[in-house]
């Protein structure tokens, strides 16, 4: 059984990779790679799984995975330039795609202190970029 919840956050990002040229940097990214960076507000939809609870009837407790979303995961990225703001990003283009790798890595460590070995998994995440982008990363 999945359980899925969506949070919101909003954050900019510059797309810009130091091993290229500024023409080269904006033939690949285009205008994501604006000197002044830009904007989104994003999507996460974070999926958890497990067995059914038979007490609770449940398979997570809503309530907890808010909990972890709000401490481990939001308040080191809404409303943050990630260039500048997330130590992950210091070497790492902050792509969404590499966005949802760092995000599922720190859910997967909160997951492991939280809820324990017999608790339920994070099966993945979407994380939705804009109306046309929606990144997908699966933990099974």
């Amino acid at each position: 059984m999945k359980l899925t919840r969506r949070y919101q956050f909003c954050a900019s990002h510059r797309l810009h990779l130091d091993s290229l040229s500024e023409a080269e940097n904006q033939e690949l990214f285009g205008k994501c790679n604006n000197p002044y960076g830009h904007g989104h507000d994003y999507i996460l939809h974070v999926s958890v799984a497990g067995k059914v609870d038979p007490e609770t009837g449940r398979v997570a407790d809503r309530d907890a995975l808010d909990r972890i979303v709000r401490e481990d995961v939001l308040p080191r990225i809404d409303h943050k330039d990630m260039n500048a703001a997330v130590p992950e990003f210091a070497d790492l283009n902050p792509t969404t795609e590499n966005l949802a790798k760092v995000i599922g890595d720190w859910l997967c460590t909160s997951f492991r202190r939280h809820f324990g070995a017999d608790g339920p998994r994070l099966a993945g995440l979407r994380l939705e970029e804009t109306g046309r982008n929606t990144f997908d990363l699966s933990m099974e």
